[in-house]
């Protein structure tokens, strides 16, 4: 299993007790994961599309919570290379209006592809444990992280600019500083940093991940400076042969 499939384990076996938290991490998952589909007069149905077993599992868990709706779960074989499961939750059209209005993607009760709000709405992230807990489900929607012993690199793939960047100011306000690229089609916000990926970690409240990430780091420092050590050892030692 990859480290990044380990940090979203973690994350999802977390227990949330309050409403608003539940609310900000479900609107994350949302607008990272999810799909909004029309089908005839002002009918509406919203499916949560994901990889992850355990992600599956949390969103069917926070909607059972929240909105105690009929939910189905579906499971495919993905066409890519690996052949992944994907998993679908799909909401039944009576939930969903409720929850777009709750989540603060419809404005009002009419329905307008254009007017949606695909950024992160102020309302649902006023308090710090709401900020937290937007950041965790962004991840676990369209969050990675690469295997410590590789590389240092994070990143949230975003299918809008406009939720790129309101992820960067959001994460500025824990004195964050991620960017955002654009890699074909999609807006990658992304941390290279090692000391802000591990400061992420324990904002989402991945401990365990975070442990991980610093005990490979101190084995590679510690064999970075033995290795600088060595080199200028034996630079030394061949000039007083020389």
């Amino acid at each position: 299993m990859s480290f990044s499939s380990k940090t979203k384990n973690e994350l999802s076996r977390m227990d949330i007790s309050n409403k608003c938290c539940v609310l900000a991490e479900l609107a994350a998952l949302l607008r990272t994961t999810g799909a909004i589909k029309l089908r005839g007069s002002n009918k509406i149905i919203i499916e949560f599309t994901t990889e992850n077993a355990a992600v599956t599992r949390k969103i069917f868990s926070m909607l059972k919570i929240l909105y105690n709706t009929h939910n189905e779960v579906n499971v495919k074989k993905s066409n890519r290379l690996k052949r992944h499961n994907n998993y679908t939750v799909k909401v039944d059209e009576e939930g969903a209006k409720k929850i777009l209005l709750d989540l603060r993607i419809l404005k009002n009760d009419t329905i307008n592809i254009l007017d949606f709000n695909y950024g992160i709405p102020e309302i649902l992230i006023k308090n710090e444990c709401c900020k937290r807990s937007y950041i965790r489900g962004a991840f676990l929607g369209c969050g990675s992280i690469s295997d410590p012993e590789k590389a240092y690199h994070l990143e949230f793939v975003n299918h809008r600019e406009q939720h790129g960047n309101d992820l960067i100011k959001l994460m500025e306000k824990f004195t964050l500083n991620a960017k955002l690229i654009k890699r074909k089609e999609y807006y990658i916000t992304y941390i290279k940093e090692s000391e802000q990926i591990v400061d992420l970690l324990n904002i989402m409240g991945a401990y365990n991940a975070l442990l991980a990430l610093e005990n490979i780091r101190a084995i590679k420092e510690t064999r970075n400076k033995i290795n600088r050590i060595i080199n200028c050892e034996t630079a030394n030692l061949g000039k007083t042969v020389n």
